[in-house]
């Protein structure tokens, strides 16, 4: 099963984007954790802890497929780097500043989440011109999921240790500038410096004129709800088996399970479309939801949320693969970013959707939003079949790929910027 990946990881360039990537996304990872222990710190309430998280969440999910779009127009380098140091001095006036002038915490927080680079987009936009196959590709989808399990685990993991060994202060400005070093690393590298988007149509929507791209970001807006309302639910169950250390299991058991998924599907190679085998994936996805209104004793239920977690990261990965094949040209790094936007949306929306309804019915209920949202994901892909199996632009295979620097003949992509 390894092979796979130690064959992408032993290429040039690979280690080094992956791993810049995930350490330049590690504030972004963090921020929600790290700015509600730094609140507290400061002798704010959980309310303001949780207002000012929300608003970073909400400036994220807005500076995503803008700045997605700026890198498609301007290159990386350009975009990314200048993005990341924005950022972090916004975080260092909050950490200076703390929570005593509102408008300046507001304002910091803000800045801060509006100018989170789009690594995350820039990375997939790198993998064809890195990788020459196509499955090589597709493997690094579903490497690059399985790093954010990883990294979704370790992350909060740092932050208590600098809390811990330092202060929640240190915390904020450490992992800040780790971030800027990621991103640094990342924009400096060849693959990044030489990487230039296609020639675009000039369109106000951008990304969001393609029908298919569309369709991915409806189901995948009903996959981020089915988390958030799984995050929500789980503490009620928690309190009643165990407390806050059986909330933890179940957290972690569901970031294992996608990350066992996300390995065991990158390492074999897929064939068939990619748009029957999202569907599959998704439907398995929402079974597994279901099994989690038994809630059973604790050590069961641990086990009924890593199954819970298996389908995600390669629901994932198989979604890269569409959101790359059905992004209009030169809109790739913006595509993928609308992508990280509305999955972040969803889990917003699900955290405050089950929030009520685990208050009036109990976290039985709590746990029927994850499957109810599942099913709708599965429906708006069944639905719109036809719209993920047309070619994306017509049809018209392009004879280069829009991301080798040398526009060497790639016969195996398919066109554009897509793999």
């Amino acid at each position: 099963m390894a092979a796979g990946y130690v064959e992408i990881l032993g290429m040039r360039h690979v280690a080094r984007l992956l791993a810049g990537t995930l350490v330049g996304r590690l504030p972004n990872a963090t921020a929600a954790i790290a700015i509600v222990l730094f609140v507290r710190a400061e002798g704010g309430s959980y309310s303001l802890a949780g207002a000012l998280a929300a608003v970073y969440g909400v400036a994220n999910a807005v500076g995503q497929p803008l700045l997605g779009r700026l890198v498609d127009l301007h290159g990386q380098p350009r975009v990314q780097l200048p993005a990341a140091l924005a950022s972090a001095v916004a975080m260092a006036v909050f950490a200076w500043a703390g929570v005593g002038p509102l408008l300046v915490a507001y304002a910091a927080v803000a800045a801060a989440g509006l100018f989170t680079p789009p690594l995350e987009g820039g990375l997939r936009a790198l993998w064809p011109s890195v990788l020459r196959r196509e499955d090589q590709v597709h493997t690094a989808y579903a490497m690059d999921a399985v790093a954010q399990e990883v990294m979704f685990t370790v992350g909060p993991l740092l932050v208590t240790l600098c809390v811990s060994l330092w202060s929640a202060q240190a915390a904020l400005l450490v992992l800040n500038v780790v971030g800027v070093l990621g991103a640094l690393s990342v924009v400096v590298s060849a693959p990044s410096r030489a990487w230039r988007s296609a020639p675009r149509e000039a369109h106000w929507l951008g990304a969001l004129r393609s029908p298919g791209l569309l369709v991915l970001l409806a189901a995948f807006l009903f996959v981020g709800v089915a988390l958030g309302s799984i995050t929500v639910a789980s503490v009620p169950y928690a309190d009643e088996h165990g407390g806050d250390a059986v909330y933890g299991w179940l957290m972690a058991a569901l970031g294992l399970g996608a990350l066992v998924g996300g390995v065991g599907y990158g390492a074999r190679r897929w064939r068939g479309a990619p748009e029957r085998r999202l569907r599959v994936l998704v439907a398995f996805l929402a079974v597994c939801y279901l099994p989690l209104m038994l809630m059973p004793g604790a050590v069961a239920m641990v086990a009924l949320a890593a199954l819970a977690g298996v389908f995600l990261a390669p629901a994932i990965a198989c979604a890269f693969v569409l959101v790359d094949r059905h992004a209009p040209a030169g809109t790739v790094t913006e595509a993928f970013s609308w992508l990280v936007t509305t999955f972040t949306v969803g889990s917003s929306v699900g955290t405050g959707l089950a929030g009520p309804v685990v208050e009036a019915g109990g976290a039985l209920w709590g746990f029927v939003v994850p499957g109810a949202a599942g099913g709708v994901s599965l429906l708006v892909l069944v639905v719109a079949g036809r719209v993920l199996a047309a070619p994306a632009g017509g049809g018209v295979v392009a004879a280069v790929s829009e991301n080798d620097p040398n526009r060497a003949v790639e016969p195996r992509f398919s066109s554009g910027d897509r793999a």
